[in-house]
């Protein structure tokens, strides 16, 4: 049988829900995911075979405007995805206006490679208005090859939006090898997961002011131990989260911990540790140090 290949940028606003859709495709759970904006920092490949396609997503973070240095390496890397993709798919929440379309369609990236439009959160929206939606996109219709209404509470539009990208893919071999779902390391896998209960659990700008170090893996037949270092960057956010009587970092572990068994199928022993850089996200030597390399 002859089979299908490529890649796929997934995009959209902070928060539009693209780490939660590529979990849903994959139907495991490999990517972090937050309610809060911005949480996605860099690229990761996640792979559906559907029918005779290979897809591979590439999740990005959200199109932002480009103020810190840490979120002009953010928006290099959506913009990086888009330019290296065979098509785009662009997510947009049922309840947003058209005005973010409207500025991916500015961007030169979206004028050279087709996109299909996501309709997400669908359940979130009455019937009468998912409609008047799909309406107000028709003023572009020469621009998208299609758009599909989803959701994955209610687990609606998955073939749909299978079926119209392996449409649009060339012929070709597969790029990984079938029982591949991503190309991620396991560390910044779990690096992902304590990102994530650091977001879950802690307010405000904590979160983005803080990163994870994965410093040791050691694997067992029955029990894995990581050990990682959280960075922060000042004395006062240090404390935050270790918490009362470790109470914040007790919780930041069971969770991220939880996280890692359900992934690897067996116990966890997270040690997690907590220090202070000084103005690391706004310094491109302690960036690159991290992995956030803008160029």
């Amino acid at each position: 049988m002859e089979t299908k290949a490529g890649f796929v940028a997934v995009i959209g606003r902070p928060n539009a829900g693209k780490s939660t859709l590529l979990n849903h495709l994959v139907e495991e759970k490999i990517a972090m995911v937050s309610k809060k904006a911005q949480a996605t920092r860099k690229r990761m490949l996640m792979i559906v075979i559907h029918k005779n396609a290979q897809i591979v997503f590439v999740d990005t973070p959200g199109i932002h405007k480009k103020e810190k240095l840490l979120n002009q390496f953010m928006l290099q890397e959506a913009l990086k995805a888009m330019g290296d993709s065979d098509l785009i798919l662009f997510l947009a929440p049922a309840s947003d206006k058209l005005e973010e379309y409207e500025r991916f369609l500015m961007l030169d990236e979206s004028k050279t490679k087709k996109h299909i439009i996501l309709l997400t959160k669908i359940d979130q929206v009455s019937q009468a208005k998912l409609l008047q939606k799909l309406h107000e996109y028709q003023v572009y219709q020469d621009r998208f090859e299609a758009i599909i209404p989803f959701s994955v509470n209610k687990s609606v539009g998955k073939k749909a939006l299978l079926d119209e990208i392996s449409k649009h893919l060339s012929s070709s071999p597969y790029l990984y090898d079938e029982e591949t779902i991503t190309d991620e390391y396991i560390r910044n896998i779990y690096k992902e997961f304590i990102r994530e209960a650091i977001f879950e659990n802690l307010s405000d700008e904590l979160p983005y002011e803080s990163d994870v170090l994965i410093e040791r893996i050691e694997e067992g037949d029955k029990l894995d131990k990581i050990s990682a270092t959280i960075v922060v960057e000042k004395e006062i956010q240090k404390r935050m989260v270790v918490g009362k009587n470790g109470a914040a970092i007790k919780r930041i572990g069971k969770m991220a911990r939880e996280s890692i068994e359900v992934l690897s199928d067996k116990k966890a022993f997270l040690d997690l540790v907590v220090v202070v850089k000084k103005g690391w996200s706004k310094n491109k030597e302690e960036l690159a140090h991290f992995g956030y390399i803008i160029e």
